[in-house]
């Protein structure tokens, strides 16, 4: 009695002898860089809005300084290649780099300075979150079309 081929449709064989996705466990050269870009420039945002508003040119009593707590929250999944956390992070910058536009065109002196500072960290910011995530879904799918091949 002879057995059919493995890889015909009739095989008694279970599904499961695909090749299972090869799971990365260290992030490329470039999403290091762009991971790094992107924690840097959040902990420099968060220092210039806690700075800006407690010392170097504060708005009343500095209560505005409560503005740099919503930065502490990405900063461990960005500490931890956390994926979802690059996309969130992309769309909330946007609401730092409007109050930093709107102060820059609307104050003078230091705090102007301060508010273009905190639109250039925004641009940066934004710019390597959707960096990173290029990168990890391009990887992502590169991996899938390798393992079904």
């Amino acid at each position: 009695m002879s057995m059919p081929p493995l890889n015909s449709p009739s095989s008694a064989a279970p599904a499961e002898t695909t090749a299972a996705p090869v799971l990365r466990t260290q992030a490329s050269h470039r999403e290091a860089l762009s991971r790094s870009l992107a924690l840097g420039s959040l902990i420099a945002l968060f220092v210039l809005c806690l700075a800006w508003e407690l010392w170097l040119a504060p708005t009343g009593r500095g209560s505005l300084a409560i503005k740099a707590l919503p930065l502490l929250i990405p900063m461990l999944g960005l500490w931890r290649y956390r994926l979802y956390t690059f996309r969130w992070l992309s769309l909330m910058i946007w609401l730092y780099f409007a109050e930093g536009a709107v102060r820059a065109t609307s104050e003078h002196g230091l705090s102007a300075g301060l508010a273009a500072i905190e639109v250039l960290l925004s641009v940066l910011i934004f710019c390597a979150c959707a960096l990173h995530v290029r990168l990890r879904l391009a990887a992502a799918k590169a991996a899938s079309e390798a393992s079904a091949s």
